[in-house]
Parts: C-alpha cells; sequence; structure tokens
C-alpha cells in the first residue's frame, strides 16, 4: 500500500515577544548621557529602526560591502559541514536576525527544532519572520524583540536544548574586544553544555578594501549613520537638523578597527528637553566601531569565553571567516 506524507500542518504565525518597548526610558537616559559625555557618542543600535534596517538590508547589496557576500559563499560552499556540526534539531537563535534571509538559506540544511528571530528592530523581525513563516509554515518560529547587546533576553517559549547561536555579519566587531569577550561568555551560559555557536568574523585587511565597505559611493551608508540623528530627534526630543552633519568612515590600523562618525559641518547647538550641547565645527559624534580580526586572535578571544573552536571556514581571499565552537570543558 503506497504511502502518503501529509503536508506539514501550518502554525497560525510565529509568536512574538517585544522587550525594546519597556526599556525606552532607560534607553532615553543612555543616549542623553552619551550625547553630553567629553567625546559625544550614539550608541549603534540607534541606526536599527524600520528604516535603518532596510537601509542596512541595501548595504549589504552595495559592490563595495564585501561581508555578506563573502560570508554567503562560505555558507553555500560548506552547506553540508556546517550542518553537520551544527547538527539536526538544535534551537537556533539567530542574533540580528534583520531580514532572516541568512538563517533562511540554512534552515533546510540545519533542520532545526525551533528558529528564534533577535533584533534590537522588533517591527522590522516581526515582518520578516511573518514572511519566513509562510515560506515554512511548519517551523516553530519565535522572534524577539530586545537590545540584546546590553542583556540578551530570552522568553520562556525559547526552548533551552541544544541552544545554537547564530550571529552572522561580523557584528561582534561593533563590541571593543574585552566586551566581545564578555558578550562571547554570556552567550556561552545560555548555551548551557550542549549549546554552539556558529559566528561571522570579519578579518583584517588592506585600508583599500575595508574602508569604501564604510563609506560607499552611492552614500547608502551615510543614510544609514545619519538616521541615528532622525532616531535621537524621535527618542530624546532633540533637534538635530541632518544637513548639519556628514558621514565620515576611517582606519584606525594600531587597533585594528573602522570608526564611523558624524561630523558637524558648521557649528551648531542641538537642544533636547532639559538639555544642549554646542558642536564645534569639524567636531564629530561616534557611532559605531568594527573591529577586525585575524583568525588566530577570534580563536583566542573565544577561548577566553569559555568556548571552544570546532571548525572555521574561510573564504580564498581570506577576507572573512565562519567559526562554530562549542562550550569549552
Amino acid at each position: 500500500m503506497q504511502t502518503v506524507t501529509a503536508p506539514p500542518r501550518p502554525r497560525s504565525g510565529p509568536r512574538f515577544f517585544d522587550q525594546v518597548t519597556d526599556g525606552r526610558d532607560r534607553a532615553r537616559a543612555e543616549l542623553a548621557c552619551t550625547l553630553l559625555a567629553p567625546r559625544a557618542s550614539i550608541p549603534p543600535k540607534h541606526f536599527y529602526d524600520r528604516l535603518g534596517s532596510a537601509l542596512f538590508a541595501a548595504i549589504t547589496e552595495l559592490p563595495e560591502y564585501y561581508p555578506t557576500r563573502t560570508e554567503a559563499t562560505i555558507l553555500s560552499a560548506h552547506r553540508a559541514a556546517i550542518a553537520a556540526r551544527v547538527g539536526p534539531g538544535a534551537t537556533l537563535v539567530d542574533l540580528g536576525a534583520g531580514d532572516c534571509r541568512k538563517a533562511a538559506s540554512m534552515l533546510d540544511a540545519l533542520s532545526p527544532a525551533q528558529y528564534v528571530a533577535v533584533d534590537i528592530s522588533s517591527a522590522f523581525v516581526a515582518q520578516a519572520l511573518e514572511a519566513l513563516q509562510r515560506e515554512h509554515p511548519a517551523l516553530d518560529a519565535i522572534g524577539v524583540g530586545t537590545d540584546f547587546a546590553e542583556a540578551l533576553w530570552l522568553p520562556d517559549a525559547v526552548r533551552t536544548a541544544r541552544r545554537t547561536f547564530f550571529y552572522p555579519g561580523s557584528s561582534i566587531g561593533n563590541f571593543a574586544p574585552p566586551e566581545a569577550c564578555a558578550f562571547l561568555a554570556r552567550l556561552r551560559a545560555l548555551a548551557g553544555g550542549d549549546g554552539g555557536l556558529l559566528i561571522g568574523v570579519d578579518l583584517a585587511k588592506p585600508a583599500s578594501i575595508v574602508v569604501p565597505a564604510y563609506d560607499d559611493a552611492l552614500g547608502v551608508t551615510a543614510a544609514f549613520n545619519l538616521n541615528a540623528l532622525r532616531n535621537a530627534n524621535a527618542l530624546i526630543g532633540a533637534d538635530f537638523g541632518l544637513a548639519d552633519w556628514r558621514h565620515v568612515a576611517l582606519l584606525d590600523a594600531s587597533a585594528s578597527r573602522i570608526e564611523m562618525h558624524l561630523e558637524a559641518r558648521r557649528a551648531v547647538t542641538v537642544r533636547w528637553p532639559g538639555a544642549e550641547r554646542a558642536f564645534a565645527a569639524g567636531e564629530r559624534i561616534h557611532t559605531e566601531n568594527s573591529y577586525k580580526y585575524t583568525p588566530e586572535s577570534f580563536a583566542a578571544l573565544l577561548v577566553d569565553a569559555g568556548w571552544s573552536t570546532t571548525e572555521r571556514w574561510i573564504d580564498p581571499k581570506g577576507w572573512f571567516a565562519l567559526v562554530h565552537a562549542v562550550p569549552a570543558g
């Protein structure tokens, strides 16, 4: 008798948990403090409203921006080996999921028991997760809106078994190395004894390659950077005029990092309820660092954070690495 396989039972939709709104008062206080610091800054999480997330998605399509396509090549070329390391039935926790495209490209190979999309841009990731659920109706999909760089909050609905943290795109470079170590150690604690880590790492390379990736000819990265000012206006009621500022990207070779800044085109005073700050022409607001590693320096960082590297895949040009690690000991 012929066996008929029933189609997967469609789910009503992904479950979504939003913690971002609950932290807005704390975010306002933090932003006001960083703007008033001797060296003004805006934390990079303020790039990522719905518009900022869409702009970043556009950045990944630019010819200058090599990390996304290089990582995609690695994921495609080593799909079977990656799937063998992770193993089927994992709880796949996608950090900075954004449009969920990277995880979506690996779902069939990885066959996770549960997929968890985590992003600070709640509305953007919720919409992406809805689309992903339609393509994978049987997938147990959960969305989490939270600032995981500050504290990774996972609701009780997220399985504790075999948590594999997927952190692609080299976003670990946004942390200074000591902060990166502390963040990876927190992931180690959440992974338990049977979890894992699959992480993308941008490798050190010449300025002629890396600087244009953060200062493209079309100006998409500039718009992405300036969007932080628009978000600051919305969050604390500031009156930043975007035309008063320009995007700056530079390489600090000694620290092995790209820096992004917003530079005042002219002397300007920015006001918000209860405070103001005068900026001189040429004064900068720091918005992001992106540290670059060697394979050896990142392996050492993982060891310090309690992880043990099991496999490392690097593209032929040596520009980018994808690393799988498991809890040490």
